[in-house]
Order: structure tokens, then sequence, then C-alpha cells
């Protein structure tokens, strides 16, 4: 993995999702771009166009910023489509802007969400992405790989994320990875809720025991094309 492109739906699921793995390939040399498609603030408005909405919308994208820049990424694109309704948008919208950026970007390795997590906008993501790099497009994406997000992917209940690729962590990486979550204030809430600095150690100590580590992120190959 040379040149990674994550697209996530929303701003702190990057770092939800692989915030371990991007500490620890960075401090490797890979190079990184954070593909946001939408901005995860305005659900929680009734008026999504009022002032404060959009306040919120740029607050986050700071905070997104500043949590990236801790990790050593500075290449990152906002798109901030309406949170929790990209079922309302065009798929192919969603697919073309994704096609932008691999043939921008021209990454090896692509990470997005999972299928089965409970948030409709994750879902949507993951299949535009399948549209994206399906072999024989135009593009060089050889492993594609999808993440969990506390507070969705354990949410669905009657489908599971199943992990089966592991990247150990050491106690650099998963401190990299709290300390730029909790950049996140709005978004972060005491344990036992799942998307707290405990939550995110309790998980990297469970794919740990899972896979023989310490600590560990948990991933599922969707595809590798190797020549």
């Amino acid at each position: 993995m040379k040149r990674i492109l994550i697209v996530a739906a929303h701003p702190d699921d990057d770092i939800l999702g692989c915030g371990g793995l991007i500490s620890k390939y960075q401090s490797k040399g890979a190079i990184f771009k954070i593909l946001f498609i939408g901005e995860g603030s305005t659900a929680r408005f009734k008026d999504v166009e009022s002032k404060e909405a959009k306040d919120a919308i740029k607050y986050r994208n700071s905070l997104a910023l500043k949590a990236l820049k801790f990790l050593n990424i500075e290449d990152v694109e906002f798109n901030n489509l309406a949170c929790a309704k990209f079922d309302q948008i065009p798929i192919i919208e969603i697919n073309r802007i994704i096609e932008r950026n691999i043939k921008d970007f021209d990454p090896d390795t692509l990470l997005t969400h999972s299928p089965f997590d409970a948030n409709i906008d994750h879902q949507i993501v993951f299949n535009a992405t399948i549209m994206a790099t399906r072999p024989g497009a135009l593009n060089h994406v050889k492993k594609l790989m999808s993440f969990e997000i506390l507070s969705s992917s354990e949410w669905a209940f009657t489908r599971s994320f199943n992990p089966n690729y592991f990247e150990e962590l050491d106690e650099s990486h998963l401190e990299s990875k709290c300390h730029a979550l909790s950049i996140y204030e709005s978004e972060i809430k005491k344990y036992p809720f799942p998307r707290s600095l405990e939550g995110i150690r309790v998980l990297a100590m469970m794919r740990g025991m899972q896979s023989g580590f310490k600590y560990a992120e948990a991933f599922n190959i969707v595809r590798v094309l190797q020549q």
C-alpha cells in the first residue's frame, strides 16, 4: 500500500475506521488522500439552510483538517453532500466524485465503508465505490477494503462486519488515533457509548485478540487484483 485513497461518508469516519492504519503507514512513507462525500452535521437541524447548520458544517470541516494535520495528512477534499440524505441523490453523482478522485490521485489501495453499516450514507458510499472501482475500469486500484465504524457497524445487528484482514497497531499508532479522534469534540461521548476513546481502545484490543496482536484494526478485503 503506497498510495491510499480513503473514501469516507463524513468527517471522523476516516479516523474511526482506519486512524491507526493512517498513523502506521504515513510513518512508512505512504501517500494518503482523504475524500469526504458528506458533511455529517445537518441531520441534527430542522432547517438545514440555517446559519447554525452551515456553521456546523464549517466547524466540523475545520476539525477534520486539524485531526488530519496531526496525522500529517494534508490532501483532503470536502464535498459536503447533505448528511443522512445520500439516498435522495442519484448514486451516479457520488460515483463520479469517487471516479474523479481515483483518476486524479491514482491510488493502488482504496479504503471505504462496510455495506452492512446501520448508516444509510455509509452503505451508499460503499455501493458507489464498487461502481467506481469495477475491474476493467480505467483505474489502477489493486486493493479494495472496507473498515468498521463504531456506532454504526456494530449496530446493524441482523448483519455483521466480518473482518478477514488485520493491521497490527502499536501503542503509538493507537494513541495517535485516539488523539486525532478527540479533536472531534462534538462527536465523542463518554463510555459505554461506542464512539468514545475507551470504545476505540476496547475495539483495538478485541481485534488484537482475534488476530494474535496486542492491538489491531480490522478490515474486510472486498477484492485484490494481483498481476
